[in-house]
C-alpha cells in the first residue's frame, strides 16, 4: 500500500541526503533508529517530506538520531488544571492566545515571537529556544508537565537560551519554516516542536517532544540542553555554518515555479491517476486510506465525488463514488462521530473508525459538513443530509461565539467524573455500562424478554459490561472499563432483535440520546480554545452558507450572513487593507485584538474568499461578491509570485521567515494554493476578469510537477485543475438587469437578459454563450441534466 507519502513535495534524492548529512556533521550519529513505543492515541505524525521513499506516513516513529535526541512525534489532547496562587509568572501572562496562556505560570522566562526576544538574542549571544504548539495539544502539555514546569530544566533554559514559546495557529508561517527543517533533518515532525535558533533565526537542530530525563540511550530533555550549550560554546562556527547551508538547501528543494510558457497539465490525465492512487490506498472494509490512524481527509472525499461526476458513466467513476460514501456512511455510524453530542472527533486510532483521538477542530467540522452536504446532493440519501445539519448544530452550540465568530477547537482531555485533577484524554464522551443502565432503566412495552432501554441502547451502540476499546487502542488505560459508542447494527436489526417497530427504536434512541447529552452537560467540561482565526472561520462560513442553501433553511443562510459580518468587523482593517489573522474571547465574552495585530496569511485571504463566494450564492446579496473582489486584488498584491507563478503562504517580505513556501499538500485543511485556483476560476466568471482566469491557470502551472506525479498530494487542486477543463458552470449570480448593478457593471451581457412574463428566469451559460431562458425548475433541471458539463452536482 502507499502509505500517502505522496501527500508531501518529492525532492530529488540528492536535495534531502545532504541536508540530512549535513545536520549529523557537527553531532555525529551514535544512536541506532528504532521505534519510539509510545501511543498512537493523541499522536500526529508528520511525516518527511523530502523523500517519496518513506512509506511510513503517519505511524509513530522517531526522527533520526543526531546525538541529541530520539524524537517522538505527537500531538493532541488538554491543558492541566489552572490555580489562582502562582509561583512563577512569565510575559506570557500578558498575551491572548490560549495556548501561550497555558504557560504563563512555568518557572521559564518566556516570550513571546517578536523583535524583544530577537533582540535579546543578538545582545546576549544566546541562542534561541523555540517551542511551537497548540492549546489542544495533548502531548505539548505532557512535555509542560515534565519539563517546562521543572525548576532545574526552567533555570538552564532561562539562563542559556532566550526562550521563545509560539501558538502554530497564531503563526503557521513560522511553523511552517521550522516545521519543514525538522522534517528534512530527522525524517519525521509533530508538536509538541523544539527547534535550536542562531540569533538570527537559523535553525541548527530540533525535534519534537523530548522526556524529562534519559532513558536508557534516550537522552531526556535536559541532557540535550546541556549538550546544545557545549556545542554552542565550543563548536558554534560549525553549528551557524551548517544552519546556513541546511536552509540553503531548503530555499533550493521547497521551490516551487512554472517555467516561462508551461500550461497546465492535462485535467483528465492528472485525476485518473489522483484516483488510482487514492484506490491503491483504499481500506474497503470500513472505508478510509489507510489501515490506522484513519483521518477524515475530506479533500479526497470532495475529488472522488468531483471525478464520479466527470466519469460517470465509466466503472472508475461509480468506484469513485462507492469510496466516497461508503467512507462518510462509516464515519458517520464510527465512534469519531460524537453520537451524544453532534460533530466529529479529529481521527480514528483504529481501521473500523471506532476509538477516536477526542479533539475537535473547527476545520474538520466545516470541511465535513461541505463533504455530506455534498454527498446528499449527489445521492439523495437523508443520512448524509443529517449527518451536515449534525455536524453544524454541534458548531451553533459549543464553537459559536455571539459575535459570529467560530472557535477554534475542544480539547480531548478532561477530568474524569470520578473526580482528581489529572485530566484524561475522552474522559468527556465515554460511558460504563453501569451509568448507561442507571440513565436508562425503563422497560420498553412490548420488547421481548422485557428489554429496558438500556438494554436496547446497549444493543444499537456496541456497549460492553467490560468496556468496548481494546488494551492496544488504549496503551495509558483512560479508557479501560469505558464504551466509545459505535452503531452496530441497523435500526431494522435492532428492531428485528427486541420486536419492535423501526419507528419505535427511534423514538427510543433519539429519548436516550438526549438523556445522555444532558448528563455530559454536567460532566467537567474540557478546554475550549476561544481563538478565533481568519482562515478557520472561512472554511466554517461555506458550511453554513452551503448546507444552508443546498436544504434551503433560512436559520443556517443566516448564521453565515452573520459569520461574514464577523469577520468585516472583527477580522478586517479597512485602514490598511488587511485581513487580521486572529481575535479572541476576552473576560468579560467581548472580542478581542492583541497589539499589533497579526496580519493574515495567504489562508486567510483564500478560505474567506471562498466562503464569501458561497455565501453570496446562498443570498444573492452583491456585497458579498463585492468583498471578495477586493479581498482577491489584495492577496494577489501580498502574496502573488509574479516570476514563478503562485502565492507564497506567508509575506515575501518579512525577514524574520527565512523559506518563502507555497504550500503543496492539501491535508487536514486544503492548501490555499488550491483553493486560490478555484477562487480565481469562479471571479473571473463572476467579474469578467480575464486576467484572473489567467492568474489560475499560471498558478496550476506553477504546480504542474506535483500535480503530474502525485497529484494525491493536491486533490483539492486536481479538482480545479478539472474545473478549468471542463469549462465551470457551477456559478450561481443573480440580476435585476439594472445596468448601474455590481454584476451588469462588470458583466454587460446580463443586462441583455430579460424576464419572461414576469416569471423568474433562468440562463445557463457556458464560455459566454448562453441557453435560452427557461421559467419552468424542471426545464432548468433538464437543460443542466443534458448538457455534457460534469461538474453541475460536483
Amino acid at each position: 500500500m502507499l502509505r500517502q507519502a505522496w501527500r508531501w513535495s518529492v525532492f530529488r534524492n540528492t536535495t534531502a541526503g545532504t541536508i540530512r548529512s549535513l545536520a549529523a556533521a557537527f553531532l555525529g550519529a551514535d544512536c541506532p533508529l528504532r521505534s519510539s513505543g509510545g501511543p498512537t492515541r493523541g499522536f500526529e505524525d508528520i511525516p518527511n517530506p523530502l523523500s517519496v521513499k518513506s512509506q511510513r506516513f503517519l505511524q509513530p516513529q522517531p526522527a533520526r538520531y543526531l546525538s541529541l535526541s530520539v524524537f517522538i512525534s505527537m500531538a493532541s489532547g488538554g491543558d492541566h488544571p489552572s490555580s489562582n496562587h502562582h509561583k512563577h509568572t512569565n510575559r506570557l501572562a500578558q498575551e491572548r492566545s490560549p495556548y501561550l496562556l497555558q504557560h504563563a505560570h512555568n518557572p521559564v522566562d518566556w516570550y513571546p515571537w517578536g523583535q524583544e526576544a530577537f533582540e535579546k538574542a543578538k545582545r546576549e549571544d544566546k541562542p534561541i529556544f523555540l517551542s511551537v504548539g497548540y492549546s489542544t495539544c495533548h502531548w505539548c502539555h505532557v512535555m509542560e508537565r515534565e519539563c517546562f514546569e521543572d525548576k532545574e530544566i526552567g533555570k538552564i533554559l532561562s539562563d542559556n537560551f532566550v526562550c521563545i514559546k509560539l501558538d502554530r495557529e497564531e503563526r503557521p508561517d513560522v511553523d511552517k519554516v521550522y516545521m519543514t527543517f525538522v522534517q528534512a533533518t530527522s525524517g519525521g515532525g509533530g508538536w509538541p516542536m523544539s527547534v535550536w535558533l542562531t540569533p538570527n533565526l537559523q535553525p541548527f537542530i530540533g525535534g519534537t517532544y523530548f522526556p524529562p530525563r534519559d532513558q536508557g540511550r534516550r537522552p531526556g530533555f535536559k541532557t540535550v540542553l546541556m549538550r546544545i550549550i557545549e556545542q554552542w560554546q565550543y563548536n558554534r562556527a560549525t553549528l551557524e555554518s551548517s544552519g546556513q547551508r541546511i536552509i540553503d538547501a531548503l530555499k533550493k528543494g521547497t521551490t516551487i515555479t512554472a517555467n516561462p510558457g508551461e500550461s497546465p497539465p492535462l485535467a483528465p490525465d492528472v485525476a485518473n491517476r489522483c484516483f488510482q492512487q487514492l484506490a491503491h490506498s483504499y481500506e474497503e472494509e470500513y472505508g478510509g486510506f489507510r489501515d490506522a490512524p484513519k483521518f477524515p481527509s475530506p479533500v479526497n472525499l470532495m475529488f472522488l465525488m468531483c471525478y464520479w461526476s466527470a466519469n460517470r458513466r465509466t466503472s472508475e467513476g461509480v468506484e469513485a463514488l462507492q469510496m466516497a460514501m461508503h467512507t462518510l456512511r462509516m464515519m458517520a455510524l464510527g465512534g469519531i462521530h460524537d453520537h451524544v453530542a453532534q460533530g466529529f472527533h479529529r481521527y480514528s486510532t483504529d481501521s473500523s473508525w471506532h476509538v477516536p483521538h477526542f479533539e475537535k477542530m473547527l476545520y474538520d467540522q466545516a470541511q465535513l459538513a461541505v463533504a455530506y452536504i455534498t454527498a446528499f446532493q449527489v445521492s439523495g440519501e437523508q443520512l448524509y443530509a443529517d449527518v451536515a445539519k449534525d455536524i453544524l448544530l454541534y458548531v451553533s452550540r459549543d464553537l459559536s461565539d455571539k459575535s459570529g465568530g467560530f472557535y477554534s477547537a475542544e480539547d480531548a482531555d478532561s477530568v474524569p467524573v470520578s473526580g482528581g485533577l489529572e485530566k484524561r484524554e475522552g474522559a468527556f464522551c465515554v460511558w460504563t455500562a453501569s451509568e448507561v443502565r442507571e440513565l436508562l432503566p425503563d422497560v420498553v412495552e412490548g420488547a421481548v424478554g422485557a428489554a429496558t432501554l438500556a438494554d436496547i441502547f446497549m444493543h444499537h451502540y456496541g456497549v460492553k459490561e467490560q468496556g468496548n476499546v481494546a488494551p492496544e487502542q488504549d496503551p495509558h488505560g483512560e479508557l479501560q472499563g469505558k464504551n466509545v459508542l459505535i452503531v452496530c447494527y441497523s435500526v431494522e436489526l435492532t428492531a428485528a432483535h427486541f420486536g419492535i417497530a423501526v419507528e419505535k427504536v427511534n423514538e427510543l434512541m433519539t429519548s436516550a440520546r438526549a438523556r445522555m447529552a444532558e448528563v455530559r452537560k454536567i460532566r467537567p467540561q474540557p478546554h475550549l480554545d476561544t481563538k478565533m482565526l481568519a482562515s478557520w472561520n472561512g472554511l466554517m462560513l461555506s458550511a453554513f452558507a452551503r448546507v444552508g442553501a443546498v436544504l434551503g433553511n433560512e436559520a443556517m443562510v443566516e448564521r453565515a450572513v452573520q459569520a461574514g459580518y464577523f469577520l468585516k468587523e472583527h477580522l478586517w482593517d479597512p485602514d490598511q487593507q488587511n485581513i487580521l489573522r486572529s481575535c479572541y474571547r476576552g473576560d468579560q465574552m467581548e472580542v478581542q485584538q492583541i497589539s499589533p495585530p497579526i496580519c493574515g496569511f495567504l489562508d486567510d485571504y483564500a478560505f474567506i474568499i471562498s466562503g464569501l463566494l458561497d455565501l453570496y450564492e446562498a443570498t444573492f446579496e452583491t456585497e458579498w461578491l463585492q468583498w471578495a473582489e477586493e479581498l482577491q486584488i489584495r492577496q494577489d498584491v501580498l502574496f502573488w509570485d509574479d516570476q514563478g507563478g503562485g502565492y507564497f503562504c506567508s509575506d515575501p517580505n518579512d525577514v524574520t521567515v527565512l523559506l518563502r513556501l507555497k504550500e503543496d499538500q492539501d491535508g487536514a485543511e486544503p492548501s490555499a494554493n488550491s483553493v486560490s485556483a478555484s477562487n480565481l476560476l469562479r471571479l473571473s466568471h463572476f467579474t469578467g476578469r480575464q486576467e484572473w482566469l489567467h492568474k489560475s491557470q499560471q498558478l496550476l502551472a506553477a504546480f504542474s510537477d506535483r500535480l503530474t506525479r502525485i497529484p494525491i498530494a493536491l486533490p483539492e487542486m486536481v479538482r480545479a485543475l478539472m474545473a478549468q477543463h471542463y469549462t465551470l458552470r457551477q456559478v450561481l449570480m443573480h440580476t435585476d438587469g439594472n445596468p448601474e448593478s455590481f454584476l451588469c457593471q462588470h458583466l454587460p451581457v446580463l443586462s441583455s437578459m430579460t424576464q419572461l412574463d414576469g416569471s423568474a428566469t433562468a440562463y445557463v451559460c457556458q464560455d459566454f454563450t448562453c441557453s435560452l431562458p427557461v421559467t419552468e425548475p424542471q426545464e432548468l433541471r433538464q437543460l443542466l441534466l443534458d448538457t455534457t458539463n460534469p461538474l453541475e452536482t460536483a
